[in-house]
């Protein structure tokens, strides 16, 4: 019983090992693609804050944009 047990935890122990390098290989492309995006003249930051309001629902960006107005124009900055 005791094999079967080990077994399983070295199974999980080397998928998870095999996830991050693969997650290292797909973080390399992806910083690949921002270096890229510079060199055309594009800013990597902007397009990181972009990347991560497209994965907001719309309904929610809007609701987020709408309260950040709302407090930028409370500061006078907006």
């Amino acid at each position: 019983m005791a094999e079967t047990t080990d077994d399983r935890l070295r199974l999980l122990i080397e998928r998870a090992e095999r996830l991050l390098e693969e997650r290292k290989g797909i973080t390399a492309d992806f910083n690949d693609v921002l270096s890229e995006a510079a060199s055309a003249g594009y800013d990597k930051k902007i397009m990181r804050q972009v990347i991560k309001l497209r994965a907001i629902p719309e309904n929610e960006r809007n609701e987020m944009q709408a309260v950040l107005d709302a407090y930028l124009c409370a500061l006078g900055i907006g």
